[in-house]
């Protein structure tokens, strides 16, 4: 069955790697800004010309030349009410293509222009995501972020700002900017006391640095997840303990051609760390400065790397499973939307006519290299409980006709499944 946009508009998705300002419609920059008296580059009527002054899609020199763009729309961030209707949009946007659930970071430290405190940044925030809710029924979380370029006390003021409001709409920590020059292990204070308080981190490594600055972000910051990690490829040492691990990646393809951190879609790492099984993510960073959306990025990792049916459900089963939801709340929220998206697939097989490919490409490299390694054991399933829905063939043990024995347990999702077992056991 042949993967259309409308078909990816129509699953349900994640997007836990959201930038708020990077994230607002064209239109609501140029009203803000004609509200608040705020003089912006070029014509203030002219979205067109705006989109080219913050090189919206446009491939940037690096990092640091794309986050330029931020100069413009935090210009306009600075009021209670630009804030709440920032939030709100973002939600109704990525509601409107079925995103379930998102997780929208911002450093209040860039909102203080006009003397607001930081719990009113936060509540502004925070309000404009219920609202999303109430409309549109999304649900959402907010991550804190310190940022790199400014002092390590700034973000350890974050911390405790992240801290205060753990039970009050916001999941996370995180430390953003550029990280050449700013590494990770000089904010060691503000990671401490996030920890200290269990409140889950993320923090942004290997997009424009290497290696390095992912096993800082692990190994000193204790990062349960990491943003971007486009160059872990180049240490397997470090790859490998990523997996072992199950620490999630949060992918943003079109942001890390735009930036130059790949030169290319096609040589983007992506469908390497999902043939390995690394947990891999898909997120849009920035929806207005890198000009997508979640549908785009699928759509994008569907051109570029000839996933299927399997591929996607795989991805999208990971982004519930690397949210900073509570376990029990994650563990339902995951099992509706598997059961959505296998609806959608059934509805889209009868439409078309055709079957669709089920089985995970990453699923039949994994179960080849656990084939390979262990010729007793019959594969039946090569990838986690969630995905016993999507049988591998057995190769071993059993004739054509035969079937294996099977043990019932909890899935991760918290579906019942059975699992076959070889007769050895």
């Amino acid at each position: 069955m042949k993967i259309t946009r409308e078909f990816i508009e129509r699953v349900p998705k994640t997007d836990l790697h959201v930038h708020l300002d990077g994230s607002l419609r064209l239109g609501t920059i140029l009203e803000l800004a004609e509200d608040q008296g705020v003089d912006l580059p070029g014509d203030p009527a002219d979205e067109e010309e705006l989109a080219r002054n913050i090189n919206m899609g446009a491939i940037c020199e690096d990092l640091t030349d794309y986050l330029k763009a931020f100069d413009v729309t935090l210009s306009v961030l600075q009021t209670e009410e630009a804030l709440y209707r920032a939030a709100f949009e973002l939600g109704e946007d990525a509601a409107r293509e079925n995103v379930k659930y998102m997780e929208v970071r911002y450093s209040p430290l860039l909102h203080t222009r006009k003397g607001l405190s930081y719990p009113v940044i936060v509540e502004a925030v925070g309000e404009g995501l219920r609202e999303a809710k109430r409309q549109y029924g999304l649900m959402s979380g907010q991550i804190i972020c310190g940022i790199r370029h400014m002092t390590p006390e700034a973000s350890l003021r974050m911390a405790e700002l992240c801290v205060a409001f753990k039970y009050k709409g916001v999941v996370g920590f995180d430390l953003a900017g550029a990280e050449a020059n700013n590494p990770a292990k000089d904010y060691r204070e503000a990671f401490y006391l996030v920890r200290n308080n269990n409140v889950n981190l993320t923090i942004h490594a290997g997009e424009a640095y290497g290696p390095p600055s992912i096993h800082q972000a692990i190994h000193m910051g204790g990062a349960h997840r990491i943003g971007h990690g486009t160059r872990l490829r180049e240490d397997g040492d470090l790859l490998n303990y990523i997996n072992d691990h199950r620490i999630p990646l949060e992918v943003c393809l079109t942001s890390n051609v735009q930036t130059r951190a790949c030169k290319s879609f096609e040589s983007h790492p992506l469908p390497f760390y999902m043939s390995y099984g690394i947990r891999c993510t898909i997120n849009t960073d920035n929806r207005l400065v890198t000009d997508t959306s979640v549908t785009d990025e699928f759509c994008r990792a569907v051109q570029y790397y000839d996933l299927n049916i399997g591929d996607l459900r795989k991805l999208m089963i990971d982004g519930f499973k690397s949210s900073f939801l509570p376990y029990r709340k994650k563990k339902s929220v995951t099992a509706r939307a598997c059961a959505e998206f296998d609806m959608v697939v059934k509805e889209f097989e009868e439409i078309y006519g055709e079957v669709a490919v089920t089985d995970p490409q990453v699923a039949q490299e994994l179960a080849f290299q656990r084939a390979t390694a262990d010729a007793r054991t019959p594969l039946a399933y090569a990838v986690g409980p969630e995905d016993r829905g999507y049988p591998l063939r057995l190769r071993r043990s059993f004739g054509r006709d035969e079937e294996p024995e099977s043990v019932d347990h909890q899935g991760d999702d918290g579906s019942e499944t059975t699992e076959p077992v070889s007769q050895a056991e």
